[in-house]
């Protein structure tokens, strides 16, 4: 079965990588108990900058961050839709959101709504 994915990159500095993981967390809860069916961020571990192009490049990167790699799936484009229609209003969200700064620069996040064309798995 196909689904639809948002997928995300963002810079993160390294003394907030805790408080971006229990913003994380949080806001995965709402997107899953909204519909989603799986919620996953992940930290850089093995990410070297390249000569053209690479996940630090994409953030610009600065001394002392890290890039973090996000992704949400759906049943399709048009739950996704519906999804995220309703997490924006989630009071929740919109807390954490307005109460202070996020733990990250969105200004340098890039982010995009992708079709799986292949999905293999040994489940």
């Amino acid at each position: 079965m196909a689904h639809y994915v948002d997928g995300f990159v963002v810079p993160v500095p390294l003394d907030k990588i805790d408080a971006y993981q229990a913003m994380a967390e949080a806001a995965g809860k709402i997107w899953l108990e909204h519909g989603a069916l799986q919620f996953v961020e992940t930290l850089a571990d093995d990410v070297k900058p390249g000569k053209l192009t690479s996940f630090p490049q994409s953030v610009q990167m600065k001394e002392g961050e890290t890039v973090v790699f996000s992704y949400i799936v759906y049943e399709s484009r048009e739950q996704r839709d519906s999804v995220n229609a309703k997490v924006m209003e989630d009071p929740r969200l919109k807390a954490m959101m307005e109460n202070g700064t996020p733990p990250f620069d969105p200004q340098r996040m890039f982010f995009g709504g992708f079709k799986t064309i292949v999905e293999l798995s040994r489940d």
